[in-house]
């Protein structure tokens, strides 16, 4: 039996950052400042477009694959997985995973290569899946798992909500097989996912795929793009993320004083702050990054914990749990010791 170990961690944002004030300007928008800095968190954040930067969703995945490739001291040549996690890829098809094998290892080589799709929880899935992958084959030593979000791509002019929220990024690890008594109780150890297709209808970009193709008329009836069709409720990632926790440690039969670090989806540091308190922990055992980079969906918990390895908040032998929500809607924890 083997275990999959991160080895090593990257992170990404395009241009210099935008703050409150300078967003309303350059997107042509007015929003309450004082409630998304007291509320939600972010004071700033990155977005390629605004910027005027040639950069999207694969360049972002690119740049943050290989910092974690040089964290890690490993050449792309030794991969054999590439999944990008993602709901906002380069393209329909084919796969941004696809793109990402090619940019790093420069053609074709034995090597798979994908996307995983699960809304804003596609990063703790992808890791659940990939760190399987690498457990039960032996003929893969070294898969790479990529979170990416580019969603101000699909923001429409004059959407307030959107703009003062959604940003560009990508986090990214580098995960290593190593057979369980080398381990030494290291590596991923378990995952736990909830799922509700039936609340597909809340918020989503519609438009693009086989259901909604992109028509002149579809522009001119302004219906493309992210679309906020229901308004989501305020308490659901409360109510859902406590017991989540607590299933997956009972599932993977790890005691909740073992956990060091909590990494949650950034969308809404209050959110947050209730959730540590209703699990009985401290702020202090959660990193939250969102006041410098906004909301940057799949891949907002890999960015957080390269920000907390690299200020040395978390490291070598921590247990930490990672939690994520995706909208239609997916919700999933990993816990993973470092």
């Amino acid at each position: 039996m083997a275990r999959a170990l991160i080895r090593g961690t990257g992170s990404y944002a395009p241009g210099e950052p935008i703050g409150n004030e300078e967003l309303k300007r350059l997107a042509g928008v007015d929003f309450d400042t004082e409630k998304v800095v007291a509320k939600i968190g972010i004071k700033e954040r990155h977005v390629a477009r605004l910027r005027g930067l040639q950069e999207s969703a694969a360049d972002f995945a690119e740049r943050a694959a290989r910092t974690a490739l040089a964290d890690a001291g490993v050449g792309a040549e030794e991969v054999g997985l590439f999944i990008v996690a993602t709901d906002t890829p380069e393209y329909v098809s084919p796969a941004t995973g696809i793109l990402l094998q090619g940019r790093l290892q420069g053609g074709e080589r034995e090597a798979e290569a994908l996307d995983v799709g699960a809304s804003c929880a596609s990063f703790v899935t992808a890791l659940d899946l990939a760190a399987r992958r690498l457990a039960t084959d032996p003929t893969l030593r070294y898969g790479l798992v990529a979170g990416v979000y580019n969603m101000p791509a699909h923001l429409r002019p004059g959407d307030a909500f959107g703009w003062s929220i959604f940003a560009d990024g990508a986090g990214a690890v580098l995960l290593e097989r190593v057979e369980d008594g080398k381990a030494k109780g290291r590596g991923y150890l378990d995952g736990c996912f909830r799922a509700d297709g039936t609340q597909w209808d809340y918020v989503g970009v519609y438009s693009g795929g086989a259901k909604k193709p992109v028509t002149r008329e579809l522009l001119e009836r302004d219906e493309y793009g992210l679309e906020l069709l229901q308004r989501l409720p305020g308490d659901r990632n409360v109510k859902l993320w406590p017991p989540l926790v607590r299933r997956l440690l009972e599932k993977a039969r790890f005691p909740q004083d073992r956990v060091a670090h909590y990494f949650f989806t950034q969308i809404n540091r209050s959110v947050i702050e209730e959730v540590m308190g209703i699990l009985g922990e401290p702020m202090a055992k959660t990193t939250t990054i969102m006041d410098r980079y906004g909301y940057t969906g799949s891949a907002c918990v890999p960015m957080a914990l390269h920000e907390a390895r690299k200020a040395g908040r978390v490291g070598k032998g921590d247990a930490v749990v990672l939690v994520a929500s995706g909208a239609g809607f997916a919700v999933g924890a990993d816990l993973i010791t470092l």
